[in-house]
């Protein structure tokens, strides 16, 4: 008896976590931020071209593993209908498609700005205007947008892994106001 009681308390709670993760994504309140899945190694060849995928830096077999399950999680989380955005790169746009979300739009203000850091604090203020203007119209929408460490940490002031999310809390401005990380789910 003591262990359907358990199990039933679980359940409960997985429920009240997963309507709560959803119903924070149907406000204008919250967005979620991912770091694309697993790409080993750090920033992109030289020379890379960002019209050459063969060129970047790549998901690898675990990376893709990572965004399929990552987006089942979030379909289990009761998160169901999606307005994804990704950064130009391929490993984002890779990790975009394989949530499974239907179609993605890159969007230029989720782009690296790795190998210029002076560029941070202007890609964080086209981040937020770009944020500013999709919680006006995605409705009840979750806004999912698939980008790089850098910019999540320019944003929320913390460095996550690979296949990460953060649920940010932001104003009309799009600006941060807090977050919550929810690390990749394993």
């Amino acid at each position: 008896m003591k262990a359907i009681i358990t199990a039933l308390l679980t359940a409960c709670c997985f429920l009240a976590q997963a309507s709560d993760l959803s119903q924070k994504l149907q406000s204008s309140d919250y967005v979620l931020l991912m770091r694309h899945a697993l790409a080993p190694g750090v920033g992109d060849p030289a020379n890379y071209s960002l019209e050459d995928c063969k060129t970047q830096r790549n998901l690898n077999a675990v990376g893709r593993a990572q965004s399929v399950f990552v987006g089942e999680w979030l379909k289990k989380q009761g998160v169901k209908n999606a307005e994804l955005h990704s950064s130009v790169w391929c490993r984002c746009k890779e990790t975009a498609a394989l949530l499974n979300f239907g179609e993605y739009k890159v969007e230029p203000a989720l782009a690296s700005f790795f190998e210029d850091m002076s560029k941070a604090k202007e890609s964080n203020l086209k981040l937020q205007r770009f944020i500013a203007g999709k919680i006006k119209s995605k409705g009840d929408k979750a806004l999912i947008m698939v980008t790089h460490h850098v910019n999540i940490l320019e944003f929320v002031g913390e460095n996550i892994a690979s296949g990460d999310m953060v649920l940010a809390k932001v104003n009309s401005k799009g600006e941060f106001i807090s977050h919550k990380l929810i690390p990749r789910p394993e």
